[in-house]
């Protein structure tokens, strides 16, 4: 075998969303982000177009998504939808996250890729960004709220036309013990087909 199988196997299973709520204080470095995202850009990509593109706030660079994001809330919702518990979450995660990745797409100009497997490229790019975290034993939290789609929302990520952002990947050191979860079993959800019918 050419790489430990049960260490891969082992990352692969312990992978967990684990919200920011959840979050020590201690300090995600750099050096832990550049090597999540080196390792999400071997992800999958057809056409070798490598749609994602990252933007990543660390240190005083959070004082920005923290202010933008419930303010973008506050303003682009009609006062009788707005909720204050939703509003107070939002501000919370992004006071405890250490750093927050917004996981862009950036469409490839000839539009020779359709735009879903462009979409499908950035999640296991993603995948591969959530389990490189795993392995330095960090928390991760993919969010993808709506008002990511709003006009101020790409212009604070200085997205192009075409352009989407698939979600926030917030970071941090868990507190407490690392998360337990189950899947269901394999024949739940397969079906074999060995016999030409």
């Amino acid at each position: 075998m050419k790489y430990n199988l049960s260490e891969i196997t082992e990352v692969i299973r312990n992978r967990r969303s684990i919200t920011p709520e959840k979050f020590s204080p201690r300090r995600v470095h750099r050096e832990q982000l550049e090597l999540m995202l080196t390792n999400a850009t071997w992800a999958p990509t057809h056409g070798m177009t490598q749609p994602w593109r990252f933007r990543v706030f660390l240190g005083d660079g959070m004082d920005s998504i923290r202010r933008f994001i419930p303010d973008l809330y506050r303003t682009s919702t009609a006062s009788e939808k707005f909720n204050q518990a939703k509003f107070d979450r939002m501000a919370l995660r992004l006071q405890r996250a250490s750093a927050v990745i917004a996981v862009c797409m950036q469409r490839d100009p000839s539009g020779k890729i359709d735009e879903v497997e462009e979409i499908e490229a950035v999640a296991c790019a993603v995948q591969n960004l959530m389990l490189t975290a795993t392995a330095y034993g960090l928390g991760t939290f993919w969010s993808t709220p709506k008002l990511l789609n709003h006009a101020d929302c790409h212009q604070f990520l200085e997205l192009k036309d075409g352009d989407r952002c698939l979600g926030l990947v917030y970071v941090g050191y868990p507190e407490g013990e690392w998360p337990e979860q189950h899947r269901k079993p394999l024949e739940y959800i397969t079906t074999w087909i060995e016999k030409n019918t």
